[in-house]
């Protein structure tokens, strides 16, 4: 039997945290089924490299969520205010990267090393902190090891 697969779209994924989060779904082997590269209209059909092999950017729309499961956000916030809702009604687990949704009491603001059990509360939505404030633990101990 084989583990679940899931169709992943990354909303600005032309951009350096979409490239990152595209990084780390290949770095620890996330089982995608299909990935997604949205980006706006001047980055359609532009091709980024993922897993061995490469996937078409296609343009962000509205209609650009059917089918997936979960999607990534790493547009900015007015990208996120106008499409997030979209991806939320078409089914997808949405995981913000901007501040739009940060002050939200209704969306859960997530550091998975702190208090992923936060993760529970979510209604199709989570936030996440400004990317200073995550810190993977090998950078933490570097950084406390330079003190």
């Amino acid at each position: 039997m084989s583990a679940r697969e899931y169709t992943v779209a990354i909303a600005g994924a032309t951009g350096v945290v979409g490239g990152t989060v595209r990084t780390i779904l290949e770095e620890r082997d996330f089982p995608v089924a299909e990935l997604r590269a949205l980006a706006s209209e001047r980055s359609e059909g532009r091709r980024l490299p993922f897993k061995g092999d490469e996937v078409e950017v296609r343009r962000l729309g509205a209609d650009a969520f059917a089918g997936v499961d979960l999607a990534f956000f790493a547009a900015g916030g007015d990208v996120s205010r106008e499409f997030v809702a979209a991806a939320v009604d078409a089914g997808a687990i949405v995981v913000d990267k901007s501040s739009a949704f940060r002050g939200d009491p209704e969306v859960p603001l997530v550091v998975p090393e702190v208090n992923p059990e936060h993760l529970d509360a979510h209604k199709g939505l989570i936030a996440t902190p400004n990317c200073s404030t995550i810190q993977d633990r090998k950078s933490t101990r570097l950084n406390s090891s330079h003190r």
